[in-house]
């Protein structure tokens, strides 16, 4: 047949939907679930489509006490449920070396990133797990796709913001409305602050946060190079 081969695209993972509206574009496809089986179930099937390597792209709870919501971590390597997995070294120096060239650049960092099978929401647990495993952020996606990655033979990056930092508590509220499919719904956000209304300013410090994780992740997308 004639003409020019497709290219493959780049597969984003997140845990959230509105991480992967941020994410798809050019070149780039995305898939996202909360809970693992789902979000391997989504993934395999991607891959199975083709791909010219996997990105763990999203937010990510801080665990390094000076990194503000925000910060823009590139990970040199995954520590987790399935051992310490290296990014791609030249992948991964592309993407930090092409953010360090937008107003991102006092805000990125390098480093481990761990990876855990359930959510780091109090300072105590935060503090722990850093003193553990030295780690500047943490996610609940990174392993699953450095896993499925390696299988295939695929190169492997992370690009996180830092949607809570290492010295907020997340308030039940904030987790109550994410449902396993990666998307959220409102109303078991307002059933817990009913319950328990002093949340409230805790949860405005939270959306507060997470807006500029949000601004920081639609930055980082703009100048998240593809794999050559």
């Amino acid at each position: 047949m004639g003409g020019d081969a497709v290219a493959l695209p780049v597969i984003a993972v997140t845990g959230m939907a509105f991480e992967a509206r941020i994410a798809r574009g050019a070149g780039m496809q995305a898939v996202y679930a909360a809970r693992a089986d789902l979000l391997e179930r989504a993934l395999n099937e991607a891959l199975a489509r083709g791909a010219a390597g996997v990105v763990s792209f999203g937010t990510a709870g801080g665990l390094a006490p000076d990194l503000e919501p925000g910060t823009v971590v590139i990970a040199d390597a995954i520590d987790g449920p399935f051992g310490r997995v290296q990014t791609d070294v030249e992948w991964s120096e592309r993407m930090a070396a092409e953010l360090a060239a937008t107003p991102l650049r006092s805000a990125l960092r390098r480093g481990t990133l761990a990876a855990v099978g359930a959510p780091v929401v109090t300072v105590a647990d935060k503090a722990a797990l850093h003193r553990v495993s030295g780690a500047l952020a943490v996610d609940m996606e990174s392993h699953i796709v450095a896993k499925m990655a390696a299988e295939r033979g695929l190169p492997f990056a992370v690009c996180r913001a830092i949607v809570d930092p290492a010295w907020r508590t997340l308030p039940p509220a904030a987790m109550a409305g994410l449902r396993d499919d990666g998307t959220t719904a409102v109303m078991p956000v307002l059933v817990s602050l009913a319950k328990a209304p002093r949340q409230l300013g805790a949860l405005l410090r939270v959306a507060a946060d997470a807006r500029a994780a949000r601004i920081a992740l639609m930055q980082a997308r703009h100048a998240v190079p593809l794999v050559r």
